[in-house]
């Protein structure tokens, strides 16, 4: 979206619009759930979190400043929801404090791009040996802890553990420097295994 454009949906968006809020659920919803999905691995509350943030915005619609961009600021503010919830949830431990700083710098520095990098990241897991994305994404999108995982493939937990560090390495090399924050977020967030 130009900053044109993004000023004319802000000053719509002030003013009380409903198809200006249609044309915003619609332009970015998607992307934003994704987004939400990544942080908390949940469906529920990934759908929660962006419908409070767009609740929140119709709510104080009259506080939108339309010099600053529509996109980086749902960004945030799903990144906000987040935080709030997860600290509703369960006591921010030593580690957990660490993930959740290293969030936030990456959010402050790369939302504008998050969707890119997103896509990005999900070619080279898809690029990953078979046997090692399988494992990769059973324990990292599925959840499923490095037990459940062997028990279920029928091999051992140290094999799981082989292709966790290999799949680790691959993507780091791939991706690069500017990418280990990404992965650190995503992947090594409260832990499955």
């Amino acid at each position: 979206m130009e900053i044109d454009e993004n000023y004319y949906l802000a000053n719509r968006l002030r003013s009380g619009d409903y198809d200006a809020f249609d044309l915003l659920i619609e332009k970015y919803y998607n992307n934003l759930y994704v987004y939400a999905l990544k942080l908390i691995n949940e469906q529920c509350k990934a759908e929660d979190i962006v419908q409070n943030v767009f609740t929140n915005i119709w709510i104080s619609r009259k506080n939108i400043n339309p010099e600053l961009s529509i996109k980086s600021f749902l960004y945030k503010s799903v990144y906000n929801e987040f935080i709030d919830q997860y600290r509703k949830n369960k006591p921010v431990l030593y580690l957990e404090k660490i993930y959740l700083e290293s969030l936030e710098r990456t959010v402050e520095n790369d939302y504008k791009n998050f969707d890119k990098l997103l896509v990005k990241l999900d070619i080279e897991i898809n690029k990953l040996p078979t046997k090692c994305r399988k494992i990769f994404l059973l324990n990292k999108k599925e959840g499923l802890t490095h037990k459940e995982i062997a028990d279920y493939l029928g091999i051992s937990t140290k094999t799981i553990e082989g292709h966790m560090t290999k799949a680790y390495k691959i993507l780091s090399y791939k991706l690069g420097d500017m990418y280990n924050n990404i992965l650190f977020i995503l992947f090594s967030g409260p832990s499955t295994t």
